[in-house]
């Protein structure tokens, strides 16, 4: 399986490049046509992966100020790099994004049948465009091609990054009280892997099962590393802090299921991170990271 991954510097492209060490790397402009046919008639790939988005520095809130830049890159570069795939029957993988809804829907959460109902992001919106047109195109011609969308939503892992939300969390005063549902990117990759080993298309809700508070997680970072637990922020002042609202919603991982997709919760994953970094744990805490990186997500395969 000849891979071609567009992307690789970001933080999600680089997890894939890892898990994919053979697939051939391409820094090519997505929103430069004549670039990408070069990319695919130079490498000739089985499957191309776009793990490219504009998602700001050192948040959304950059969109706003950007959108040019961020319509090339979120809307007008995948769409290119599908038309492209398209006309070759390559099979294509994007990564797109679950901050597209808000609220719980009733506590069944969010499935990918169910129309977007957040508007109030620019970053958001583009998400949404594209995933709309793509989504007009998954299914294979004759037997060829066929776009898999995944949905992320506030990717977390062991290690520090400045687009991990543990990262993240962990340097706020003041956090929000909402419940979230949320990606731990190793089991995302896994995952990810899985389904494209079976050509599956159509959107994917890639979240791990069970909603989390942000403010739950934040205090539980603080108190293994000995420090006060941060200020309980309202709904209200943290719209009142930022440029674009932000996307606070539950995403269903039934479809994942049914796939005999089983990944651990969201939870589970947060506790054996804060167990690795708390001072008790730290005697052991690389060994554990190494645990919690390569494990393997389990699948339960059903019976026909």
């Amino acid at each position: 399986m000849r891979i071609l991954l567009f992307g690789p510097r970001g933080y999600i492209g680089g997890h894939l490049l890892r898990k994919f060490p053979d697939a051939v790397s391409s820094t090519a402009d997505i929103a430069d046509a004549s670039a990408v046919i070069a990319a695919l008639e130079s490498n000739v790939p089985d499957v191309v992966i776009n793990a490219v988005g504009k998602t700001g520095t050192p948040n959304v809130d950059w969109c706003e100020d950007h959108k040019e830049e961020t319509f090339r890159s979120n809307v007008l570069g995948p769409l290119i790099l599908a038309e492209e795939c398209r006309k070759r029957g390559i099979y294509m993988v994007h990564i797109s994004s679950g901050c597209i809804y808000s609220g719980d829907n009733g506590g069944k959460g969010f499935s990918e049948e169910d129309v977007p109902n957040f508007q109030g992001s620019y970053y958001s919106r583009t998400k949404q465009w594209t995933e709309a047109m793509l989504r007009e195109f998954s299914d294979p011609v004759q037997g060829r091609g066929g776009i898999l969308m995944l949905r992320i939503r506030m990717p977390f892992e062991p290690e520090d990054h400045p687009k991990n939300l543990l990262s993240k969390v962990a340097k706020f005063t003041k956090v929000i009280d909402v419940p979230n549902s949320i990606t731990y990117v190793p089991d995302c990759v896994d995952a990810a892997a899985e389904l494209i080993a079976r050509r599956s298309t159509g959107i994917f809700n890639m979240v791990n099962p069970g909603p989390v508070s942000l403010y739950e997680v934040a205090c539980m970072l603080a108190e293994a590393q000995g420090r006060p637990h941060p200020e309980l922020l309202t709904q209200t002042l943290a719209e009142s802090m930022t440029k674009a609202a932000r996307s606070n919603c539950i995403l269903s991982t039934e479809k994942l299921l049914r796939e005999g997709i089983v990944l651990p919760s969201a939870m589970e994953r947060i506790r054996e991170i804060v167990a690795a970094t708390s001072p008790k744990g730290s005697a052991c805490r690389t060994e554990i990271t190494k645990s919690i990186v390569y494990m393997t997500v389990s699948f339960l395969w059903k019976e026909d």
